[in-house]
């Protein structure tokens, strides 16, 4: 039985010692960092509808106003932010009982803040009396202006 006992001391102190000899293990490779997220582009969206006499070279409104000249152009510069591979703006002009005076339609891809402008000139002056522009993106209304004539 010593015998037993002996191999059994002799076998346990062997283990430990094996196990004590084992090379650590090499950390798990980490793995590869997942980069932030990208944010989408925000979709283009009307931020601002300005009327005025004249434009700046960014076609922004150099003559800020509400109130024309018969003989004056009617600007209208709609600034848009977000983007869009193909977007479609409108402006309808009217006159105080709702007459449609004018409308058109321009195609923008913007890809960040962008003004574009709409103008309208008349040779024989334009009536005296209220009017109003209303601006749509891709058909839906984005804003109205009101502006007079004196």
């Amino acid at each position: 039985m010593r015998r037993f006992a002996f191999a059994a001391l002799v076998l346990a102190l062997g283990t430990g010692s094996l196990t004590a000899c084992k090379r650590a293990e090499a950390p798990a490779p980490a793995a590869p960092a997942t980069p932030p997220p990208v944010a989408a582009p925000m979709p283009v969206h009307v931020v601002d509808i300005a009327l005025g006499k004249g434009l700046n070279p960014d076609k922004t409104i150099a003559e800020p106003t509400t109130t024309f000249a018969p003989t004056d152009k009617l600007i209208a510069s709609i600034k848009t932010e977000g983007s869009a591979a193909s977007a479609t703006l409108t402006t309808r002009w009217t006159y105080e009982d709702g007459q449609t005076v004018n409308e058109s339609s321009k195609t923008i891809a913007p890809t960040g803040p962008t003004a574009t402008e709409f103008t309208l000139e008349k040779s024989d002056g334009w009536p005296a009396g209220k009017y109003q522009v209303e601006v749509m993106l891709n058909g839906a209304s984005a804003g109205k202006r009101d502006l007079v004539v004196q």
